[in-house]
């Protein structure tokens, strides 16, 4: 359903593009006709897609397209771009701390290349704010694995238990492929070039 990774196909109000729910996001009006994020498409009611993007937000926003989608009074609460990204980093750090507590994560330059030698390696985590160089040098290691570097290094260390943290490599399975499809969501999020996040 989309929610578990599933592929679904819904129609983004803002730009009108089919798209993978899985790269998008979804809305709903509360009672008061208050359109409230629903990041993880579970809440009762009709839903609103858009596309995992600032711009797409503001679009909507701007133009009153839940009003137009929903023929009915809609308020767009300021800062709902804002928290949709609150809520999708909230996802991101809660899926690494559940992998960490899994034993599938490796913290640390060192340790993350002993697990890429291993052949464990199914998502590298780069701090946002680290080092451009030393990214790089992971990475390259294992060319054909997916890179998050959506999350700053004090975001990924408070989820895997320290002050700050530049390399992790998590193990491939369920938790990687659901971290990444969460991350790639709040990259549209985090990116002064949104037409880079597809």
């Amino acid at each position: 359903d989309g929610a578990d990774g599933s592929a679904r196909l819904r129609r983004c109000i803002a730009s009108g593009d089919v798209c993978d729910t899985n790269a998008m996001v979804r809305l709903v009006l509360d009672p008061e006709g208050v359109v409230v994020p629903d990041v993880a498409a579970g809440l009762p009611g009709r839903g609103f897609w858009l596309s995992a993007r600032r711009d797409a937000v503001k679009t909507a926003c701007e133009k009153n397209l839940f009003a137009k989608a929903a023929r009915a009074k809609a308020i767009a609460p300021p800062g709902l771009a804002g928290e949709i990204e609150r809520q999708l980093t909230r996802r991101c750090l809660d899926l690494l701390g559940i992998a960490r507590r899994a034993g599938a994560t490796a913290v640390g330059f060192e340790k993350a290349k002993a697990q890429i030698q291993a052949g464990r390696v199914g998502l590298f985590i780069e701090a946002a704010d680290g080092s451009v160089k030393g990214r790089a040098k992971m990475t390259a290691s294992a060319p054909r694995v997916p890179v998050i570097d959506v999350l700053t290094g004090a975001e990924i260390g408070a989820a895997v238990g320290r002050e700050y943290a530049v390399h992790i490599v998590v193990e491939a399975g369920p938790i990687a492929d659901k971290l990444l499809r969460e991350a790639t969501r709040l990259g549209g999020f985090r990116t002064d070039r949104p037409t880079d996040v597809q």
